[in-house]
């Protein structure tokens, strides 16, 4: 019963501590450590046994899985593999082109592409569709989205 109860907690321990090592190693030896205690129980103890063994088992690493899910991301020990630091911006906002006028260089149906500031732009009508060549003008900045309508 030693062996059992050995493999049960050393595979149990390496389980958890998959969560801070990486390379999938230790979860895959501890879950191995895992099958060969229930399969040890099996064998040296009969089908009654191995059947509780499996159960305490399975019923350990959830509880142990719900606990962790819970708990871990707000411990002290967590809270070292969070970053809370921003590395850079997308540079994605145009607030430039608020107002400038430019040329559908393409149907806008409503989204399309036109030339503004001598530059191609993703654009976007604020309703119906608009033929390429039409002057347009932006009237919104969003993010991303930069709406046009016709000039």
């Amino acid at each position: 019963m030693e062996i059992v109860v050995a493999l049960l907690v050393v595979g149990t321990a390496l389980v958890l501590l998959e969560t801070v090592l990486p390379g999938m190693i230790a979860g895959l030896i501890g879950f191995g450590c895992l099958v060969a205690g229930v399969v040890l129980a099996y064998v040296d103890f009969g089908p009654r046994t191995g059947n509780w063994v499996l159960f305490v088992v399975v019923a350990t690493l959830i509880t142990l899985g719900v606990l962790w899910v819970q708990f871990f991301p707000n411990s002290r020990l967590g809270q070292m593999f969070v970053s809370r630091r921003t590395i850079g911006g997308l540079g994605v906002e145009q607030p430039h082109l608020l107002d400038q006028q430019g040329t559908a260089l393409t149907n806008l149906r409503p989204s399309g592409t036109a030339l503004i500031n001598g530059r191609r732009v993703d654009v976007v009508t604020e309703g119906g569709m608009i033929e390429r060549g039409t002057a347009v003008r932006v009237i919104a900045v969003e993010g991303l989205r930069v709406v046009v309508r016709a000039a």
